[in-house]
């Protein structure tokens, strides 16, 4: 387990040898300190550094083969070790490419009421989103966020819940029973057994959002390995501007899973195996820029085909010419 921190970044320099930090453009007789990297990441602009990272992933995951369509996760995540006793933690917003598991772009909110303001500067930071999918929560269901799509040439695929009464039950009124099902998989892991369904119906008439090309509903049926006769079932409704001949329901039914898995490849990787929530770093804008830093490690990781991460960086900390050849320093 790493804590990504100033402290961590201090020991690190000042145990590398002379040859690595010359590499890195440091003299080896004038090491900057804990303090003086502390300073520097809270000087930083997150949203700047997550644009250079996100353009310099770019370059290295452009060689690797990728599926026809792009699909960008939009999600939030709330820095809890940024909390003290005066000020509520820190909230970020983040767009990851759902097939690499690589943050493209992030930026800070200012109370996880304002994802919804911070939803069009987030995807800004990317420059061509032509032909991409984008997927999201409920919250961001909204009007003036597939307008924005729109113009950006980007299609989306999003969930409806009760934050959207009227939408949600013009969707649950829609006859699914009458509807085959269009994708149906079986999922074992975490001492789970999960059976997923999708429905699909083309939208002509009934549904009042702009754009609407199919509405989806998603039953997910599962059951612990351990109490086979007790079983937990939900459904999703959701709708998509994407018409049936541009995607396939074996496509949809990914991108919707795809948005799930985002917990697992960037979330719970910097809750778990950089230990995010016990960081110290509360000042200025220090927690986005940890946050960012630890997405470029994640990154970089992932681009280099390695998905497990913490024996990752085990190996990566054992030689420290291990990072500079990840990061292409010679």
């Amino acid at each position: 387990m790493i804590v990504i921190s100033p402290r961590w970044c201090g020991e690190w320099v000042g145990d590398v040898p002379a040859a690595t930090a010359l590499a890195l453009g440091i003299a080896p007789d004038r090491r900057p300190s804990e303090t003086m990297i502390r300073r520097l990441l809270q000087a930083l602009d997150p949203d700047q550094l997550t644009q250079a990272v996100g353009a310099w992933l770019a370059t290295r995951s452009a060689t690797t083969p990728s599926p026809a369509r792009r699909a960008i996760a939009v999600d939030g995540k709330t820095l809890r070790g940024s909390r003290t006793t005066d000020t509520t933690a820190r909230h970020v917003l983040a767009a990851c490419d759902q097939a690499t598991g690589v943050a493209l772009a992030s930026t800070d909110v200012d109370g996880k009421a304002s994802e919804i303001s911070r939803f069009g500067p987030l995807l800004d930071q990317i420059g061509d989103l032509r032909g991409t999918v984008i997927t999201a929560d409920a919250l961001h269901c909204r009007r003036e966020h597939v307008a924005y799509l729109a113009e950006r040439g980007a299609h989306w695929v999003l969930p409806v819940k009760a934050n959207q009464p009227s939408l949600h039950a013009q969707l649950a009124g829609l006859p699914w029973r009458a509807v085959p099902h269009a994708a149906r998989d079986t999922d074992r892991g975490h001492g789970r057994r999960e059976i997923r369904s999708l429905k699909i119906l083309t939208i002509s008439t009934g549904i009042d959002f702009p754009h609407a090309a199919q509405a989806l509903q998603i039953r997910r049926r599962g059951r612990r390995l351990d109490q086979p006769k007790r079983f937990t079932t939900e459904t999703v409704y959701a709708i998509t501007d994407l018409r049936v001949h541009q995607a396939r329901p074996a496509q949809l039914a990914g991108w919707i899973r795809g948005h799930w898995s985002i917990e697992n490849k960037v979330h719970w990787v910097r809750d778990v195996t950089y230990d995010e929530d016990r960081s110290q770093i509360r000042t200025g804008t220090g927690p986005q820029v940890m946050a960012a830093l630890g997405n470029a490690a994640i990154g970089a990781l992932r681009t280099a085909g390695i998905t497990n991460i913490a024996a990752a960086n085990r190996h990566h900390a054992r030689d420290s010419t291990r990072p500079l050849a990840l990061l292409g320093i010679t």
